[in-house]
């Protein structure tokens, strides 16, 4: 006749590492679709001013963004210290605005135009004639959907 052995039941089994895989693609999913990429890499210095009544825009894809401030420490040696304009990722001037504009309303659906905002992210240090120079153009070429970007806070501090 056989013998028959007692298993041994000290210690625990073994962890499987199976599932591992699956565990790791579905974190590396998560991580793609939930971080956003820059769309510009800001060349200028930009703090905004505060406001305390604002308003979050929905639709941001209809949203053209234009940046004004003096040039970050980086790119002051080449720039100069004054204020300037940019527009995506290059630095403008205020004729420039016109391009800028009419390039972006052809990258877009003809039944769109009518959403398009232009959006002025604007350093809180940036002086007045620049800003009126800024909404010339955009009146100059009827971009009359104009939105004042700011930070939540309060404006007299």
């Amino acid at each position: 006749m056989s013998k028959f052995k007692k298993k041994n039941t000290e210690g625990t089994p073994a962890i499987s590492t199976a599932s591992l895989p699956d565990i790791v693609f579905m974190l590396l999913f998560f991580f793609m679709t939930a971080t956003t990429m820059k769309d510009t890499d800001l060349k200028i210095d930009n703090t905004l001013p505060k406001a305390n009544q604002t308003a979050k825009l929905h639709k941001k894809e209809y949203v053209m963004y234009i940046y004004a401030g003096k040039p970050s420490e980086r790119y002051r040696a080449t720039l100069g210290g004054s204020d300037r304009i940019q527009l995506a990722d290059k630095m403008a001037s205020p004729a420039d605005i016109r391009n800028f504009i009419i390039t972006e309303r052809a990258q877009r659906n003809s039944d769109d135009e009518k959403y398009l905002t232009a959006s002025l992210k604007i350093d809180r240090n940036v002086k007045m004639g620049l800003v009126s120079a800024i909404k010339l153009e955009l009146r100059k070429i009827e971009q009359l959907k104009v939105n004042y970007t700011t930070a939540k806070g309060n404006p007299v501090e």
